[in-house]
């Protein structure tokens, strides 16, 4: 089978010839700047500065030749702008705390705080509060929430829509050709097109926006999911008029190159349990999925993909009834998530897009040994009769020993060839 082919089996439950795998077609599938550097020198690769295509986790561009030896099929469409608000352009040096060089966007514009961190400033405008804040030794930015005093007489959900608007004749340019681009290398073409993600705390506090108005919190924005459910919908059912509109358009310009349509990142589980009761998932959420997901399918042969990490297992039924084709990352340590009994209850109705290996504790600090008996044991289970394609739970992290990266490879290799 050709890649593309390949993931086409697994998402129609059909057995491919090898287990299809993913790494870096999704901001919650792919490798830390730091691994894909190390990766491309322990495989003698030509020594190349990392693009931080995705500068909120600084997750890496994967090149072709790593990708050939990872053994991916897939490739990845992401929305123009990043987090931060620019666009990935005019690419420059900027040394990471550890001290790699890496590549960023000219308008990757950051700041130092007294102690020593680096701020990131949204648009790149250094005039503007920082939104983002990478530790002196860390890794990856974190939000800074930038929210006003809350004025319950004024609080209007216009507010919380200011970033989400009809698509430019520019953006569908882009589109267009970045899926015309993706479909050309022969994997298969997993889009993000923006604007689907209800509720995605990453994106509630709008790290891209110099000036974000409205519930922007973290935590106030949870609790209203609660105390001000009205003002939830009138936001996520205008959002979702938004996003039909430019779904159509976008359609319009690409048409079925491409395979699968990242929808939503909002996170459902905790390691032991919910965010949120069932009735509340299917009353407050539920309603605005369904009606992405209907037009897609009447309208598309796409795919859909939501991710949720942590104990989603009570929340399942109503995802598959939501319409979602596929969930990622399938956090198999979380309380509920025993792969056996996930995969004999649900693997003919849900597509298992993760799951391969623990990231939080197997692949980051066990032995190699270890993280090739997990993958192996993973791939048995889940790869039968299709309905599987291979990633780590979530993305590899930028501590990760690089061995145990290299192990799980190996593991993905011996699987294919047994």
């Amino acid at each position: 089978m050709t890649s593309r082919e390949r993931i086409r089996a697994a998402l129609t439950f059909r057995q491919p010839d090898a287990v299809p795998v993913d790494f870096g077609s999704t901001a919650v599938t792919g490798m830390h700047v730091n691994i894909i550097a190390a990766l491309r020198e322990f495989y003698g690769l030509e020594p190349r500065k990392v693009k931080a295509y995705e500068p909120y986790q600084m997750l890496g561009n994967i090149e072709e030749d790593l990708l050939h030896v990872l053994g991916v099929d897939t490739i990845g469409v992401a929305p123009r702008n990043t987090l931060f608000g620019f666009a990935n352009e005019n690419w420059r040096s900027w040394r990471m705390p550890n001290g790699l060089e890496i590549l960023v966007s000219e308008h990757f514009v950051t700041s130092r705080d007294r102690d020593g961190g680096y701020l990131i400033h949204p648009e790149g405008d250094k005039d503007a509060p920082p939104s983002g804040k990478m530790p002196s030794d860390g890794y990856f930015f974190d939000t800074l929430v930038r929210q006003d005093p809350i004025d319950e007489s004024t609080l209007d959900p216009e507010d919380n829509l200011q970033e989400f608007a009809a698509i430019t004749e520019r953006e569908l340019d882009y589109f267009d050709e970045n899926v015309a681009r993706a479909a050309e290398s022969g994997r298969a073409v997993v889009a993000n097109f923006g604007g689907t993600g209800f509720g995605d705390i990453a994106l509630v506090a709008a790290p891209f926006l110099k000036h974000p108005r409205g519930i922007r919190d973290i935590e106030e924005w949870y609790i209203s999911t609660v105390t001000r459910q009205d003002y939830i919908h009138r936001v996520f059912d205008r959002q979702c008029e938004i996003a039909l509109h430019n779904l159509a358009r976008i359609h319009q310009r690409v048409s079925d190159r491409v395979d699968v349509l990242y929808v939503c990142g909002t996170d459902f589980g905790t390691q032991t349990s919910t965010f949120c009761s069932v009735e509340t998932f299917r009353s407050l959420y539920m309603p605005y999925y369904k009606r992405i997901n209907d037009w897609v399918h009447r309208n598309t042969s796409w795919k859909t993909f939501k991710h949720s990490c942590g104990a989603v297992r009570p929340l399942i039924p109503s995802l598959i009834e939501s319409g979602f084709d596929i969930l990622n990352p399938v956090q198999l340590t979380a309380q509920g998530m025993e792969p056996h009994e996930l995969k004999e209850s649900f693997g003919r109705d849900l597509v298992f897009w993760g799951g391969g290996v623990d990231t939080q504790t197997v692949l980051a600090f066990d032995e190699p040994e270890q993280v090739k008996a997990q993958v192996l044991d993973r791939c048995e289970i889940l790869n039968r009769d299709g309905g599987f394609v291979f990633n780590a739970v979530h993305n590899v992290q930028g501590n990760t020993p690089v061995r145990n990266v290299v192990a799980m490879i190996e593991a993905i290799h011996e699987y294919r060839e047994r």
